[in-house]
């Protein structure tokens, strides 16, 4: 009986597995010309990355007496010395509020707040309001608390309130005020009134006209992360609040350096002799100057030449609406949200300032 028999031998072990296992043949062409893509492109990305500093470097080169003598110019060293002053005065209180953020993220329990605070939003924002006197911080410290706060379930209103006078009615606020004017407890009384009637006024105002739309919160989650340890919890909120609110200074620092050196004093003098200009113009110059709630007293009180009243609304305006400040909410909480709370709560504190200046001083 005839039959085909297959006579071929059988595979050796681990002879046919190495032919099956040779990749097909332009397989090497491929990952060859895919490195060398890659090796192009990173050259290119690094060639474009370098070429400024390139550029700036020889510009530096060609330019470098030039650019000293400009340096060494009035307006250019006084603008130095605005923009680091900020910036210095502004970091300690920055780094404060940041911490206690983060404190208050990774340690309280959301229920703390709604038991300490009332339920009713119009009772809340007084309260929180008062609870301001407790935060030795200035206007950078206060944002990124009022972020957190309103992250844990505390109503707009009431934080809002707590932002606006946290800077303005603290201790060292308050005894700041006192040694800026010696003599006259008036001007730490009125401050104190005339700034807790505003952030009061404020909340109360954005129940009323307040939209959710306009205000956007951070987008961090925060909370006790089941898998996170507390401490673990601490480090990330603390960074992310930190580096986020810190560029804002920056640039809030960098704008109010420039706005003080291009507007002329002839200009400010020219309000001081009309109570009803200086009261505006005065408050215009709390936003521009941007100085540092701890600082700003002795600030108003070298303004001799305004009135008593006009020197309060400095010292009103100037924790709750400044450049810095301004900045720190676009970046905290929007654009839109900076823009409509920053600009109501400068004509509430001008009129403020005005009535209790008018009943105290």
């Amino acid at each position: 009986m005839d039959s085909e028999v297959d006579m071929t031998p059988p595979p050796r072990a681990g002879g046919d597995s190495r032919a099956l296992a040779r990749p097909p043949a332009g397989a090497d062409r491929k990952d060859g010309a895919d490195g060398l893509r890659a090796a192009l492109r990173v050259t290119a990305h690094a060639l474009l990355a370098g070429l400024p500093v390139v550029l700036l470097g020889g510009l530096a080169v060609l330019f470098g007496p030039e650019i000293t003598a400009a340096l060494e110019g009035r307006a250019v060293a006084a603008w130095r010395t605005v923009f680091t002053a900020i910036v210095i005065q502004g970091v300690p209180f920055l780094l404060l509020g940041t911490l206690v953020s983060a404190a208050i993220s990774a340690f309280v329990p959301a229920w703390v707040f709604t038991r300490v605070l009332p339920r009713n939003p119009v009772l809340a924002v007084p309260v929180a309001g008062a609870a301001g006197a407790v935060l030795p911080g200035c206007e950078c410290a206060s944002v990124p608390v009022a972020g957190s706060l309103m992250r844990r379930g505390v109503a707009p209103a009431a934080a809002l309130a707590f932002l606006l006078s946290a800077p303005a009615i603290n201790p060292i606020v308050l005894v700041a005020t006192y040694v800026a004017f010696p003599g006259n407890p008036q001007m730490v009384v009125a401050r104190l009134i005339a700034s807790l009637l505003t952030s009061v006024a404020m909340g109360w105002l954005w129940i009323r006209l307040g939209r959710e739309e306009w205000l956007r919160l951070p987008k961090r989650p925060t909370g006790h992360t089941p898998r996170a340890s507390r401490a673990e919890e601490f480090r990330v909120s603390l960074q992310h609040d930190f580096l986020h609110a810190g560029g804002f200074l920056v640039v809030g620092a960098a704008a109010a350096a420039t706005f003080n050196v291009a507007v002329p004093h002839s200009v400010l003098r020219a309000f001081s002799d009309s109570l009803w200009l200086s009261l505006p113009a005065l408050g215009l110059l709390a936003v521009i100057l941007a100085v540092c709630s701890e600082a700003d007293a002795f600030v108003a009180a070298s303004l001799t030449g305004f009135s008593p009243t006009a020197r309060l609304a400095f010292m009103v305006v100037g924790p709750m609406v400044d450049l810095k400040l301004i900045t720190l909410q676009a970046g905290t909480f929007g654009r839109a949200f900076a823009l409509r709370f920053s600009s109501a709560t400068w004509v509430t504190a001008v009129l403020c300032s005005g009535l209790v200046g008018w009943w105290l001083l």
